[in-house]
This record gives C-alpha cells, sequence and structure tokens, in this order.
C-alpha cells in the first residue's frame, strides 16, 4: 500500500508542475512536439523542458519517436490523454470559476479535437444524437454500439469489427471539460472523427485544437442524425 501511495504521490506532483501541465495540455491536439516546441509554448528554456520530459518519459506519461535529428514527444497511450483531458473538469472548482457555471462560448468550446477525437459543444451534440437514434448507448460506464449502429458505421465505410479488435478502448465516454457531458471517445470515436475530417465536415486549424465546423457538415450531421447546428 505505501508503494502504490508513493507512486500516486509521484505521478500527482509531476503531472501538477505548471510547466510540465502546459506542454500536456497542449499534447491534447493529437500531435507530437519537439522539444523546443513544447519549451516555447510552456515559457521556459530548452533544458528545463527537456528534463521536465525526462521525467514524464520516466514515468510512461510520455514517449518518444526519433526522426532525423528530431525527437518527437506525445503521450504514451489514449488512456493519458483520456486523465488529462478529464482533470480540465475540475476547473470549475477553483475560486476564479465558482460563479461560472460554464466557460464563455468560443470556437474552442464550440468544436475542438480532444487527442484525436471530436470534443466541444459539438461533439457532445453528436454523442447524444447517437445514443437517441439508438446508435450506441451508455451502459456500465462504457458506449455499447446496437446492431444497428454496426450497420450505420458501416455505411460509412468505418470498419467497426478492426476497431473492436484492437488493443484499447473501444468506445468510452469523455467528460467534456468545457460542456461537463460525455463525448464519444476510443476507437470508435478516433474513426468516426477522422471520417469525418476525411469529408470535408470539419477543419483543423494550424497552432490550435480548434475546428472548424463546414456547411457541409452541418448539412450531412442534419440529415444523418437530425441535429441543427
Amino acid at each position: 500500500m505505501e508503494n502504490l501511495e508513493h507512486d500516486f504521490s509521484e505521478i500527482a506532483a509531476l503531472i501538477g508542475d505548471k510547466a510540465r501541465a502546459i506542454m500536456l495540455w497542449n499534447l491534447l491536439d493529437g500531435r507530437a512536439y519537439t522539444a523546443t516546441e513544447l519549451a516555447n509554448c510552456a515559457e521556459i528554456s530548452l533544458q528545463s523542458a527537456s528534463n521536465h520530459l525526462a521525467k514524464l518519459l520516466q514515468k510512461n506519461i510520455l514517449s518518444v519517436a526519433k526522426q532525423g535529428r528530431h525527437r518527437y514527444y506525445k503521450f504514451s497511450s489514449p488512456e493519458v490523454a483520456q486523465v488529462i483531458e478529464s482533470m480540465a473538469s475540475l476547473l470549475s472548482l477553483q475560486k476564479d470559476y465558482k460563479q461560472i457555471k460554464q466557460p464563455k462560448a468560443s470556437s474552442f468550446t464550440y468544436a475542438r479535437t480532444c487527442y484525436h477525437h471530436l470534443a466541444g459543444e459539438v461533439g457532445v451534440k453528436i454523442t447524444n444524437a447517437l445514443c437517441a437514434k439508438g446508435i450506441i448507448s451508455l451502459e456500465n460506464e462504457n458506449f455499447v454500439l446496437s446492431d444497428f449502429g454496426i450497420q450505420w458505421f458501416t455505411k460509412l465505410g468505418i470498419q467497426v469489427e478492426i476497431l473492436q479488435q484492437q488493443k484499447r478502448s473501444f468506445a468510452h465516454p469523455c467528460l467534456d471539460w468545457s460542456e461537463r457531458k460525455y463525448h464519444l471517445a476510443g476507437a470508435l470515436g478516433d474513426a468516426f472523427f477522422y471520417f469525418m475530417l476525411q469529408e470535408d465536415w470539419f477543419r483543423k486549424h494550424k497552432n490550435s485544437r480548434s475546428l472548424t465546423l463546414t456547411a457541409k457538415g452541418k448539412q450531412q450531421l442534419k440529415v444523418l442524425l437530425d441535429i441543427e447546428l
């Protein structure tokens, strides 16, 4: 028990450091970054960033990939990203946020990436619509895909059986920090978001997690899920 408590306190201290927290927050866009890029976002020196990153690597919070002369850092797993995103739901507990029921509406709270899936107001509305249509349902803290849901996603070209065989969560609820409601995460959430990007329903912004919902996306989501956006 003492070892577990010690390990937990170490992880909490790692994530709680301001500079490391900023770097982890920026990694939620699902991309890999160099130490220099992460140092710039945290406004610290490259040497300091390298020390922080070494600690995060040691605890398996991050992983690193070498490409040429560069080293690119990213989350070690989707589960780690899920923990970091979920921590943002604690923002409302801070003193400066006590009188605020939800963050001020912006393009970031409307539609953004959460690791490799869709988050924000639009992400929550899509998830709610998937549930309302009987495509997925929330059971025992996981989303379950119905037979109709399998057919629905298959028609979009999403290979459900392959996704279910992956050694990771297939479909789980991720608490959206700005909406305080669930959006769809896991392999299915990632695949659906990738499909919507490929179909130009959403467009990414350079150096931002914010997304643009296109006119085509609004139209198709109205047709498929009866959502007004």
